[in-house]
C-alpha cells in the first residue's frame, strides 16, 4: 500500500474538527487537528497529535500546556485558517480560560497540561490532563474524505 491508499483509508473515518492552541512568550500559536481522542475518566486524559514538523508542537513542548477548541458547524472558516488554507486570514482575537488562548463560540474547549508525550512514527502524541472545560450547545463541524460535513440526524 502506498502513502495516498493510506491517507484515503484513514479519510473514510469521519472526525470532528478541533483546533489546538497553546501560548509561549505571548506568542499564541494553533493548528486546526481532527486527530483527537479521549483516554481515561480517572484521571481525565484526552490525547492529541501533532505533526514533528508542525510549529505547535515546540510550542506545547516549551509552556507544557494546550487547549482543544472542538468547533461547531458555524467555524468552517476558523478550521481553514488554522489549517494554513486561507492567506488573508483576519486577526483572531482569542478567549482566555485557566490562562491559555481558546476561540470564542467553539462547542468545547479543554484546557490541559501536558501528562506525557510520545513519539510515534512521524509524530508526537500529547497526552493532557485536563484542567477544566467549556461547553456549549450546537452541531459539530465534521471532516470526511478530505471534506467539510454537516452532520444531520439519521
Amino acid at each position: 500500500m502506498d502513502d495516498k491508499m493510506f491517507r484515503a483509508a484513514m479519510g473514510k473515518f469521519t472526525t470532528g474538527v478541533t483546533v489546538i492552541t497553546t501560548e509561549v512568550d505571548g506568542d499564541v500559536r494553533g493548528m486546526t487537528a481532527n486527530a483527537f481522542m479521549s483516554v481515561s475518566m480517572d484521571p481525565k486524559l484526552i490525547l492529541i497529535s501533532v505533526a514533528h514538523k508542525a510549529r505547535l508542537k515546540e510550542a506545547i513542548e516549551q509552556s507544557g500546556q494546550f487547549a482543544v477548541n472542538v468547533l461547531s458547524n458555524e467555524q468552517k472558516e476558523m478550521s481553514m485558517i488554522f489549517a494554513g488554507q486561507k492567506k488573508d486570514a483576519p486577526d483572531i482575537e482569542f478567549n482566555y480560560f485557566e490562562g491559555l488562548p481558546v476561540i470564542e463560540d467553539s462547542l468545547v474547549s479543554i484546557v490541559c497540561d501536558v501528562h506525557n508525550s510520545y513519539v510515534e512514527g512521524d509524530h508526537t502524541l500529547f497526552v493532557g490532563r485536563v484542567k477544566n472545560l467549556e461547553l456549549q450547545d450546537g452541531d459539530p463541524l465534521a471532516f470526511h474524505e478530505g471534506c467539510y460535513k454537516q452532520l444531520q440526524e439519521a
